[in-house]
C-alpha cells in the first residue's frame, strides 16, 4: 500500500503534452507532500510516537534514493554534491530533499521526547537538528517553486513555514514570527482542503486542527489571548505528530508554574493534621497530583469519559508515588531528630491514605464500566462482554483496598476524630462491597446451573445488604446514593433468590424426564471425541453417570470395538547349540548294497 501511495505521489503533470512541448519546456513534478509524509509516519513508528524508528526509516529511504539516482558522494572519500534546480531531472530528487528534512526533524523530536527530557547539551543538539530541518525544508520549497506544479509549491511552502515555526517555538523567541509561520501553514492547508479527493481533504483538516493549539499558544505568549492554563491543558490532550512539540513545551511550562507555586506551599493538610514540607520535589509532586484531582472531582468531571478518567488516575498515582519516594529518601537522610522523623512519617502516612482512597475510587470506576457491559450482547464491534466472575475479582480488590486503608488509618496513637470517622467509613464500605461480591458470585453460580448454591448466596447477599443498610441509615451523615444502591441490591437479591428457587423446583420436577432422556442418549461408542473419560474409567469416582447439567456432550460407556491389548503367551524355546555340535560319521556302520556283475556296468 505504501508503494502504491508513493507511486501516486510521484505523478508528472505533463504526461498529456506533445513531444515537441517536452523538448522546449521543463516538466512540472507533482508531489502530494502531506499524504506522502502522513503515510510514511503512520506506517513507520509515529502511530506510537516512536521517532527513532521513523528516523531509521528515513535513513534507509535516503540510502535507496541515493543509490537508485546514482547520486552517491564517493566510495572512498566523501565528495559533497549539492542539489540545485538544474540537478532535479526527476521527482525522486525532490523526495531526497524532503526525506532529509524529515530525518533531521525526527532526530530532534526523538531528543525532545526523552523520558526525563533533554538536558542542556541535548537541547543544544536538538535545536541544531531543527535548524538543519529548516534548511532542507527551505531548499525543498525553493526547488518545488521551479520544478513543482502549483499544488506542490503550495504544500512545500506550508511545510517550510511549519518547520520554521517549530524552530522558533522551541527556541522560546520571536513568537510573532512563529505565529506568522503557523498561520501561513494553516491558511495553505485550509485552502488545499477545499479541493482534491476525500482522503486529501480529511488530511488537510487534521493538519489544520493540529496547528491550531500552536497558534493559540503563540497568541498566549504574545499576550493577545485570554487563554487560561486549564484550557491549554485541554488543548494538550489532542493527538498528532505535529502536537508533540507543543505538548513538551506545555509540560515544561506547567512544571515551571508548579515549581513557582510550590515555593508558597509549606504544609500539607490531611484530616485536621498539618505536616510541613521542606523538600521542593515533594511539593511539586503533591501539587501536580492535586491539580489532576481537580479535573476528576471538578464540575466538568461528569462530562469526562471513563477512559480519560483512568488515564488521570494513573497520572495521580505516579505523582503521589514520586512524592512518597522523596519523603522516604528524606527519612533515610534525616538526622537523629525525632520531630523531623515523626513529621515525615506522618506525611508518608497521609500520602499513603490518599493513595488508598484514590485506588478505591479507580476500582469503583472499573466496577461501573464492567456493570455497564454485564448485560450487553456481543455486537459487530466484538466488544468484550463482562462476566460475573470479573466483577467478583474487582470486589475482591476493593475489599483488599478498604482493609489496607483501614489498617493504615487505625495505626498510630492519638488519633483524631476525622481519622476515626474514616476508619468507620472503611468498615461500612467493606460491608457494602462484601454484599455486592456475594451477589455477583451468586450470579456466577446461577450461570453455571448450580441452583442450590446460587439460592444460598442470594439469600446471604440479601442479609448482608440489609445489615449494611441498617448501619448506614443509623449514621448521621448517610450517603443517599449508597442507600439507594443498597436498596436496589436488596430487592434484586430477593427477586433473584425467588427465581432460583422456582428454577430449582422446576428442574427437580423435570429431573426424571431429563434423566431418562440423558440415559437414552448414552452411547456405547459414539462419535464425539471431546469426552475426556469414559464411564467405565470413572467407576471409582462419585460423578453423575449422565453428565452435569451444563455439559452438552453425551456420555459414553466404553470404546467399541475395544482396543488391542497385550496378552501373555507360551515361551518360545530356541535350541542355539544345535548348529554348533559336530556329530561323528556313521558311514562305516551303514549297510552297503551288493551289486551284481552286470550292475557294475550300469551302476
Amino acid at each position: 500500500m505504501a508503494k502504491q501511495k508513493e507511486t501516486s505521489a510521484m505523478e508528472i503533470d505533463d504526461q498529456t503534452s506533445t513531444p515537441s512541448d517536452q523538448i522546449t519546456t521543463n516538466p512540472k513534478f507533482s508531489v502530494n507532500v502531506l499524504q506522502l509524509l502522513k503515510s510514511a509516519q503512520m506506517q513507520h513508528g509515529l502511530r506510537f510516537g516512536d521517532y527513532a524508528r521513523y528516523r531509521r526509516y528515513c535513513t534507509a529511504r535516503l540510502r535507496r534514493l541515493y543509490k537508485s539516482l546514482k547520486f552517491t558522494h564517493g566510495r572512498v572519500k566523501y565528495t559533497k554534491r549539492a542539489i540545485s534546480v538544474a540537478t532535479v531531472t526527476e521527482v525522486r530528487f525532490l523526495h531526497l530533499v524532503l526525506y532529509t528534512a524529515e530525518r533531521a526533524w525526527s532526530h530532534a523530536m526523538e531528543k525532545k521526547t526523552l523520558p526525563d527530557g533533554p538536558n542542556a547539551r541535548q537541547r543544544s543538539y536538538l535545536i541544531g537538528r531543527l535548524r538543519k530541518a529548516v534548511k532542507w525544508a527551505s531548499l525543498f520549497q525553493e526547488l518545488c517553486s521551479f520544478k513543482g506544479d502549483s499544488r506542490t509549491s503550495l504544500e512545500a511552502e506550508a511545510y517550510a513555514a511549519y518547520m520554521k515555526g517549530s524552530l522558533l517555538f522551541e527556541q522560546d523567541q520571536n513568537w510573532d514570527v512563529a505565529l506568522k509561520c503557523f498561520k501561513s501553514a494553516r491558511a495553505v492547508y485550509e485552502e488545499l482542503g477545499k479541493y482534491g479527493d476525500l482522503e486529501n481533504q480529511v488530511l488537510c483538516r487534521e493538519r489544520v486542527e493540529e496547528l491550531e493549539p500552536s497558534i493559540r499558544y503563540c497568541l498566549h505568549k504574545i499576550g493577545e489571548s485570554n487563554l487560561q492554563t486549564s484550557e491549554l491543558v485541554s488543548i494538550g490532550e489532542m493527538e498528532g505528530p505535529a502536537l508533540d512539540l507543543f505538548k513538551a513545551k506545555l509540560e515544561a511550562a506547567m512544571a515551571e508554574a508548579r515549581s513557582q507555586q510550590a515555593a508558597s506551599m509549606t504544609e500539607f493538610h490531611w484530616l485536621g493534621n498539618r505536616f510541613p514540607i521542606s523538600n521542593a520535589k515533594t511539593r511539586v509532586s503533591i501539587l501536580k497530583a492535586q491539580e489532576l484531582e481537580k479535573d476528576i472531582h471538578g464540575s466538568a468531571a461528569d462530562s469526562l469519559p471513563a477512559e480519560k478518567k483512568l488515564v488521570l488516575y494513573d497520572k495521580i498515582f505516579a505523582a503521589y508515588h514520586e512524592a512518597r519516594s522523596c519523603i522516604r529518601n528524606d527519612l533515610v537522610t534525616a538526622a537523629n531528630s525525632e520531630n523531623v522523623k515523626d513529621e515525615l512519617s506522618g506525611l508518608d502516612k497521609a500520602i499513603g491514605a490518599i493513595l488508598g482512597q484514590r485506588t478505591i475510587e479507580r476500582n469503583q470506576l472499573l466496577v461501573k464500566i464492567a456493570k455497564s457491559k454485564l448485560n450487553k450482547v456481543r455486537d459487530d464491534k466484538n466488544e468484550k462482554v463482562t462476566k460475573p466472575e470479573e466483577l467478583v475479582r474487582l470486589y475482591d480488590l476493593l475489599l483488599q483496598n478498604t482493609a489496607d486503608l483501614f489498617d493504615l488509618v487505625s495505626s498510630g496513637r492519638d488519633r483524631k476524630m476525622a481519622e476515626v470517622a474514616l476508619a468507620e467509613e472503611c468498615e461500612l464500605r467493606s460491608m457494602v462491597f462484601r454484599a455486592e461480591r456475594c451477589f455477583y458470585l451468586a450470579k456466577s453460580y446461577s450461570s453455571a446451573g448450580k441452583r442450590t448454591e446460587a439460592y444460598a448466596l442470594y439469600c446471604q447477599a440479601r442479609s448482608l445488604a440489609d445489615a449494611a443498610l441498617k448501619k448506614l441509615q443509623s449514621a448521621n451523615d448517610a450517603d443517599q446514593v449508597m442507600i439507594k444502591e443498597l436498596k436496589t441490591l436488596y430487592n434484586e437479591s430477593r427477586s433473584n433468590s425467588c427465581i432460583e428457587h422456582a428454577k430449582g423446583i422446576m428442574e427437580e420436577e423435570k429431573a426424571p424426564e431429563n434423566l431418562s432422556k440423558k440415559i437414552s442418549n448414552i452411547s456405547l461408542n459414539g462419535t464425539d471425541k471431546k469426552v475426556e473419560k469414559l464411564l467405565m474409567e470413572k467407576m471409582d469416582t462419585y460423578e453423575s453417570a449422565v453428565g452435569e447439567a451444563n455439559v452438552k456432550v453425551a456420555p459414553r460407556i466404553e470404546n467399541f470395538p475395544p482396543a488391542f491389548q497385550p496378552v501373555p503367551r507360551n515361551p518360545i524355546v530356541l535350541d542355539l547349540a544345535y548348529n554348533l555340535i559336530e556329530f561323528p560319521s556313521l558311514d562305516a556302520r551303514m549297510k552297503k548294497d551288493k551289486k551284481g556283475f552286470i550292475s557294475r556296468f550300469w551302476g
